[in-house]
């Protein structure tokens, strides 16, 4: 997936647009929906898609699979959220319960409440993939690098930002290439040799992509290497004023949005 990734943010339909421009526009989406009602979230969430597949031409399935990849880590907190235990003797206490099960002598429930926290977190969390997935899929990373360096970030932070993301096509490769080989020759068949097969492969994978690590390294020192990765100054780029006036517009309707909810909520 991140090499197409890599493909789609230098051949989107926002490519040319200039790169600060489009980290701001997400920045400031993603601080908003923070302080944002969940309907607002959700409005915004759908604006942000329409950004991305619309106007950048992410195809549609492609985004929501990158959503859904993320979003399963919040499936995997789910019932820590939303289960709770109780001595047997203590469920007279309990309201709002949704459903439950008693089980030696300790209750397992899930109340309404829990299940109205989940919902309220999971339109944030895909507010703010979104939010994330417009700056991932519309601005090749090279830009985004020199947009961190134009805000002053660390030369040290953008070196290893850098050599890590070189690295990530290194390892991703080389599981591939390892993976197949595998296959061919018989393995990751029944679930035993499958776990062997696994532990192997990560074992070699490691050491293949240390060996490339220390080739890089060598490589950069031949040519010259004085411990500062020098990186292109950066380039401004114009925003046309049918995408400066939508968002400002688009902003601004959101906010209004959340002042009235606001209001009614006090009231």
């Amino acid at each position: 997936m991140i090499k197409q990734i890599d493909t789609l943010a230098y051949g989107n339909g926002l490519r040319d647009l200039s790169p600060m421009w489009k980290c701001a526009f997400a920045t400031i989406m993603l601080l908003f929906t923070y302080i944002a009602h969940p309907a607002v979230q959700f409005l915004l969430a759908i604006w942000l898609t329409i950004w991305t597949v619309g106007y950048a031409r992410i195809p549609i399935r492609f985004y929501l699979s990158l959503i859904a990849i993320a979003c399963l880590f919040f499936i995997g907190s789910i019932p820590a959220l939303i289960v709770e235990i109780r001595p047997w003797q203590a469920t007279d206490s309990v309201l709002h319960e949704a459903a439950g099960f008693t089980f030696m002598n300790w209750h397992f429930f899930v109340t309404s409440s829990g299940l109205l926290l989940v919902g309220k977190l999971f339109v944030r969390i895909v507010a703010c993939l979104s939010c994330m997935a417009f700056i991932i899929c519309s601005t090749p990373f090279a830009e985004l690098l020199q947009v961190l360096k134009k805000i002053r970030v660390p030369m040290l932070v953008l070196e290893i930002m850098l050599i890590m993301y070189r690295i990530l096509f290194i390892l991703f490769e080389t599981a591939q290439d390892m993976y197949v080989a595998q296959q061919a020759r018989g393995g990751q068949s029944g679930f035993q040799n499958r776990l062997k097969d696994t532990a192997t492969l990560i074992v070699q994978m490691f050491i293949k992509t240390m060996q490339q690590y220390r080739s890089l390294s060598n490589g950069l020192v031949s040519r010259g290497f004085t411990e500062d990765i020098h990186m292109a100054p950066y380039q401004a780029k114009p925003v046309p004023v049918r995408y400066k006036a939508e968002s400002i517009a688009g902003f601004i309707l959101l906010l209004l949005l959340e002042i009235w909810l606001h209001w009614r909520i006090a009231l």
